[in-house]
């Protein structure tokens, strides 16, 4: 299996500091079978180090995808596992520095495994993930906040939504905490969806219509620039990561990981 065609991620990818922030505290990372967007928070440096400290544990993750030594069955488990690993690197890390007491980062990642036939969603937080399927713009992961909450239960509507005080306010973030509920969701994949994970820096001041519009634009680095000046537009209040992923068959030949904003 090591060196027959599958379908990899093709990707395009970018992380921004806003007009507000004085730094990064997203981080990103790109690979051929693993995509994910960290969005660290924290005083005193502690949502880039959260956000780093999520990136680059997941990234462990990168040489066993690329050896194509994953069972199928087992895939989700190893991606669900390394949940625990980031949070006790997390934990880890801000015990050794008072300063970096109550940081912590949202994650989501989307893995293709089985051959390129699946895609596996790793969600805490309100990081969020889009599949475009033809004309259809899907929102694959289920922000953990208060407001989502408010809006399952029906007492708030989507318009008071936009305004409500507490919309950014989580419910579920990776603190180092070992009580994590994630959600992990599979999904089977055609051959022309595209897949967008992307910082709240995007999602929370482009609407849904024109991130639509914008990964319905070929070229993918087009599309992301397309992203990222929609959300300058409208203020860039927080920083802005996304990254875009195409399907295309090819060998995987170990294409090597890239890894974006404060995990650089």
């Amino acid at each position: 299996m090591s060196s027959q065609s599958q379908s990899l991620f093709t990707t395009s990818a970018r992380s921004v500091v806003g007009l507000v922030r004085a730094g990064n505290e997203d981080s990103a990372l790109v690979h051929s079978h693993l995509l994910a967007v960290a969005d660290g928070m924290g005083g005193h440096a502690g949502g880039e180090v959260a956000s780093a400290s999520a990136i680059k544990t997941l990234s462990q993750l990168c040489p066993i995808l690329d050896s194509n030594g994953v069972d199928p069955d087992s895939a989700e488990d190893l991606l669900l596992n390394s949940l625990h690993d980031i949070d006790a690197e997390i934990g880890r890390v801000a015990a050794q520095d008072s300063e970096l007491t109550g940081m912590g980062t949202t994650l989501s990642a989307l893995m293709l495994y089985n051959n390129g036939e699946n895609v596996a969603l790793l969600h805490v937080g309100d990081s969020r993930c889009y599949r475009l399927r033809g004309d259809e713009l899907t929102q694959l992961s289920r922000d953990h906040t208060v407001l989502q909450e408010l809006l399952d239960q029906g007492t708030l509507s989507i318009e008071d939504a936009k305004e409500h005080p507490q919309r950014s306010l989580l419910t579920q973030a990776i603190m180092g905490e070992g009580t994590l509920a994630p959600a992990l969701m599979v999904y089977e994949v055609e051959a022309k969806d595209r897949f967008l994970i992307c910082s709240d820096g995007l999602s929370a001041v482009v609407s849904e219509n024109e991130i639509k519009a914008g990964l319905k634009i070929n070229n993918r680095e087009e599309s992301l620039t397309f992203l990222i000046d929609a959300a300058y537009a409208l203020g860039a209040p927080d920083n802005v990561t996304a990254v875009i992923a195409d399907l295309q068959n090819g060998s995987d030949k170990n294409l090597g990981v890239t890894l974006l904003g404060a995990a650089l």
